[in-house]
């Protein structure tokens, strides 16, 4: 068994815009928001940037912010560790129509936005980080197989922020990954407890049994490959030890128990 400890958490979808509103909805003091919420506007980009800036780069880059703020970290000397299931849908589908069609009038900007480490990329670029940023994508185990890799790098770096982003699917994309909704979720995780700790996370791999598939709370962004982490959402907005499953294969689950700092 390992642990860390969880200093600050964020969230983004239409319906939920963050962790306390999601929290709020949790405890039955508030509703879902409806219409959707607007995309968010990150405040790290220059607005001309902001305008530009794909929708996966907007989503990723606000709730990795926002869990900074909320855990006190400084973001200029934080590693990084950014997941997603399948990158920039939309970009993706308009790359393969283009190409498929004129593939001279590819767009320099779009293109540039297409790799999957964009996001990561304008992360550390708009904060000024040097520290090492990993990249990744394990299909519909990307959430758990992100945080695997984040909590194992805290036992180095002693804190990691890590950013998992997804959003809609279309056109034939959606017959490759039938990704719905937008989705961004980010937190902060420490070797040592601080201040700023909120739960201790004790945490170990398993083999996968029967159950570890259940996720109610996942029905807030049905259709999103990453709707499982508002398990650990709501296991955080509780307030009591709980225990969150995320299979990270057909054979091995990712067993989080959290207690709140205190309890």
């Amino acid at each position: 068994m390992h642990a860390c400890h969880l200093e600050g958490i964020a969230l983004w979808t239409p319906s939920l815009p963050s962790h306390a509103h999601a929290a709020r909805v949790w405890r039955g003091v508030a509703a879902a928001v409806d219409p959707p919420a607007p995309r968010p506007a990150p405040a790290l980009l220059a607005p001309t940037e902001r305008r530009r800036a794909p929708d996966t780069v907007a989503i990723a880059l606000a709730v990795a912010a926002d869990a900074c703020n909320a855990a006190g970290a400084d973001p200029t000397s934080l590693p990084s560790v950014f997941a997603s299931t399948e990158g920039d849908l939309v970009i993706s589908d308009y790359m393969c129509s283009t190409l498929a069609t004129e593939p001279r009038a590819i767009s320099p900007t779009r293109f540039h936005n297409s790799v999957h480490n964009a996001a990561s990329g304008y992360w550390t670029i708009a904060t000024g980080c040097h520290a090492p940023a990993t990249s990744l994508s394990a299909w519909r185990e990307t959430w758990a197989a992100g945080l695997l890799e984040a909590l194992l790098q805290t036992e180095d770096a002693g804190r990691v922020l890590y950013v998992a982003y997804d959003i809609e699917a279309v056109g034939p994309m959606r017959t490759v990954c039938d990704s719905r909704g937008a989705f961004g979720t980010a937190l902060v995780a420490a070797r040592e407890r601080s201040e700023r700790a909120t739960h201790r996370i004790e945490w170990r791999t398993r083999e996968r049994r029967q159950g570890d598939e259940l996720a109610p709370h996942a029905r807030h962004a049905a259709g999103n490959p990453l709707a499982r982490a508002l398990e650990l959402h709501a296991a955080v907005a509780a307030g009591v030890t709980g225990t969150v499953c995320a299979p990270l294969s057909a054979g091995l689950t990712l067993e989080l128990t959290l207690e709140p700092v205190g309890a």
